[in-house]
């Protein structure tokens, strides 16, 4: 039996949900509960549900015998179509289980791709999605064909002929080839988009699926994104300008959610959209912190930047959600664990002020302070010091002119040219222009137990 949504035209499949946890796994309150939120997110229903712990996992069916026998009662005492698997299987488990089981077994990133697909809003996006499903399909072609039947050959091509399966897998292929060099142009044309805006601080945020992003982007530029209470709603990165008070304009950029075991085929894929966050001048990481699993969330983001090489970069952990905690307790507990995280309520507006003080403080690291001495007909440069950085004085003599600004260190390549002297002054800058905020405490000043 099926069930259809009222509001959508696709048949809303009945799923069983099932995840084989190991040691090396994470240990939290309820396993399933992501895996929940995925199947919901791709429009099935949930009928049924079964765990395994197991040291190992079998390498012909991944659960083992005894529960595949007792996952096969369940999917028929529920008459579900899909099996979905908090894991991912090889090929050969996916085919061995469809055969037990007699209905369709889609396995973790299956079904992150299928999510993906759905999501997917620009060219870029469906180019991306289409590519990391190729590649993931590409070893699995032989279940989607029962029959081995050679083509025949024509006159002048008579012989053993081709298997429909070597033909498929040959356009598969073809086509992959396709999708990476048109990939390939868009990362080199957003690379340039990126550069060119080095005129101005950038920073991006970056986080688990469903932490908040889009609606704190919303919240402090007006963007209009789409927020839905979904996993991965956002898969195409926005950037707009933050007046930053007492600061000036950043770009602030929102990007695609990261999970646990994100699928590596997707972090290529999407290269060109994590290239904001590549160049980005400060990261702020965003945390669901009324989620429980929040801490393993928290790690699970840090090493997709790890994969992605930008770990390294500046970055701010912000706690999202504070007003929906289901005990003060569990908040605190979290910033204990992460005393320098900032926590707010990108809904309600909370914290903004002390968010707002920290982005400066981080951006403010990067300024150089520092006297440029150069011609006093030299108004080109005196402009750019002026535009791109702060300018603290100036000395005139009769042919030269000893400017001292404060500057971030990016743009200092771009002022050292022919009869230009730059010295560096014995203390960096300490605050950014405008000198934002300076008897504001470092930390975050909102209490867990204010939050109603």
């Amino acid at each position: 039996m099926k069930e259809h949504d009222r509001f959508e035209s696709v048949v809303r499949e009945r799923a069983v949900l099932a995840r084989v946890i190991t040691p090396e796994g994470s240990f939290i309150d309820d396993p399933l509960d992501e895996l929940r939120g995925l199947a919901t997110t791709a429009g099935t229903v949930i009928v049924g549900e079964l765990m395994q712990r197991r040291a190992v996992p079998d390498c012909t069916t991944y659960l083992g015998h005894g529960k595949v026998a007792e996952l096969k009662q369940l999917v028929e005492s529920v008459e579900a179509d899909v099996v979905i698997l908090d894991n991912d299987l090889n090929p050969a488990q996916t085919r061995n289980l469809e055969k037990e089981l007699q209905v369709k077994v889609i396995d973790r990133t299956e079904l992150i791709l299928d999510i993906f697909a759905s999501s997917a809003r620009t060219h870029e996006a469906r180019l991306s999605v289409e590519l990391a499903q190729l590649e993931y399909s590409l070893p699995r072609l032989k279940r989607l064909w029962t029959h081995l039947s050679r083509i025949k050959a024509g006159v002048g091509m008579r012989g053993p002929g081709e298997k429909q399966l070597e033909v498929d897998r040959r356009l598969v292929e073809k086509r992959i080839t396709d999708l990476r060099g048109e990939l390939r142009s868009i990362e080199a044309r957003r690379e340039r988009q990126v550069a060119a805006r080095n005129d101005h601080m950038t920073v991006s945020l970056v986080g688990y699926t469903n932490a908040g992003k889009s609606t704190l982007m919303n919240a402090l530029t007006q963007a209009g994104v789409l927020v839905a209470d979904k996993l991965f709603a956002t898969l195409d990165t926005r950037t707009r300008r933050w007046q930053l008070p007492n600061w000036g304009p950043v770009l602030l950029s929102d990007t695609v959610g990261f999970i646990r075991d994100l699928p590596h085929r997707l972090i290529a894929s999407f290269k060109a959209t994590l290239e904001e966050a590549r160049q980005a001048d400060l990261l702020l990481h965003v945390a669901d912190a009324s989620n429980p699993a929040v801490c393993d969330q928290i790690g699970a983001v840090y090493k997709v930047l790890q994969e992605i090489g930008i770990q390294e970069k500046d970055t701010l952990l912000v706690l999202n959600k504070i007003d929906q905690l289901a005990s003060p307790s569990h908040g605190n507990a979290v910033l204990n664990r992460y005393p320098s995280a900032i926590p707010i309520s990108a809904k309600r507006q909370l914290g903004f002020d002390a968010l707002a003080y920290r982005v400066s403080d981080a951006l403010s690291r990067t300024f150089r302070d520092i006297d440029v001495e150069t011609g006093i007909d030299n108004g080109r440069l005196m402009a750019y010091l002026a535009a791109h950085g702060e300018v603290m004085s100036q000395r005139f003599g009769e042919q030269r002119v000893i400017i001292h600004c404060r500057i971030p260190q990016k743009y200092l390549g771009r002022i050292a040219e022919p009869g230009t002297v730059v010295r560096a002054r014995d203390e960096a800058a300490a605050s950014p222009p405008g000198n934002a905020a300076a008897n504001v405490p470092a930390m975050a000043d909102v209490a867990m137990e204010d939050v109603a």
